[in-house]
């Protein structure tokens, strides 16, 4: 609330999504390492969640199960 700005937290559950905890929050993941592989993935709904290796070169994406 303080860092919003709101006085009322009725305020903020106006426009905001509360998550039960413990929520299952399972994702399917995939790895792309070609541009093909990752047009192939995000045609499929999948998101990209990140890149790692020396060059970014592998890109892990993601979608809600």
């Amino acid at each position: 609330m303080q860092t919003l700005g709101h006085k009322n937290i009725k305020n903020i559950l106006l426009y905001t999504q509360l998550v039960s905890v413990g929520e299952d929050k399972g994702f399917i993941c995939k790895i792309a390492k070609t541009p093909t592989e990752a047009v192939a993935l995000i045609e499929d709904g999948f998101e990209l969640h990140c890149c790692y290796g020396e060059k970014d070169e592998i890109e892990l994406f993601r979608k809600r199960k």
